[in-house]
């Protein structure tokens, strides 16, 4: 049975948990002491929902500052983008700001982003409160969640509320595009959908 196909990539500061919610996500296991992602690792994970099959192309981007210059090579083409934050590192939620205004200027234009607290499960530490990161995704047009990649909390949430975003974007354009060409007269132009690829896997988990 056919699937239908979403590129999705991870981005934020090194340490921040990307690669454990992938993995958490695509295999169900956590390990704490998981390595750091050199360039970039590629991921796919099949899912069902409303008996419809979708493969997701997960990409997992690496955190630290001599990579950042090669994050635009993974997230052109996506269709969504996780911003990921430590919600224990004021300075991880700072620069996830800085994430979504590179994403927004060099990313595809119709990208859905949604800004993610991750390491829910360190209560004791956390330093940003819930509301501030929902504000700042709000004022945004971002979508927002809190993870814990070590409990799995919203994890599958995260996936499945974006696939079913995507989808309905995909829906509505599909929509839009249909009800231009029967509304124009003939000879004019008919949009439609560019594709995209995207480079093999580099790095590790």
């Amino acid at each position: 049975m056919s699937s239908i196909n979403h590129k999705i990539v991870f981005l934020g500061e090194s340490a921040v948990g990307k690669s454990s919610l992938v993995i958490r996500f695509v295999n169900g296991k956590f390990s704490p002491s998981q390595e750091p992602t050199v360039g970039a690792a590629f991921l796919t994970k099949k899912i069902t929902i409303k008996n419809v099959n979708y493969k997701l192309q997960i990409w997992d981007t690496a955190g630290q500052e001599r990579y950042h210059s090669l994050a635009p090579m993974y997230y052109r083409g996506a269709g969504a983008a996780f911003i990921i934050y430590d919600i224990t590192s004021y300075d991880t939620f700072e620069k996830s700001k800085k994430w979504i205004e590179e994403l927004k200027k060099l990313g595809d234009p119709d990208v859905r982003i949604a800004l993610v607290g991750n390491k829910i499960d360190l209560v004791e530490e956390r330093v940003i409160e819930k509301e501030k990161g929902q504000e700042y995704a709000e004022k945004n047009g971002l979508m927002f969640f809190e993870t814990s990649a070590k409990t799995s909390e919203n994890v599958d949430k995260l996936f499945i509320e974006m696939t079913q975003q995507l989808q309905s974007s995909k829906k509505l354009k599909k929509k839009i595009n249909q009800d231009f060409s029967d509304s124009s007269d003939e000879g004019s132009i008919t949009l439609s959908k560019a594709t995209n690829s995207s480079n093999n896997k580099s790095g590790c988990c």
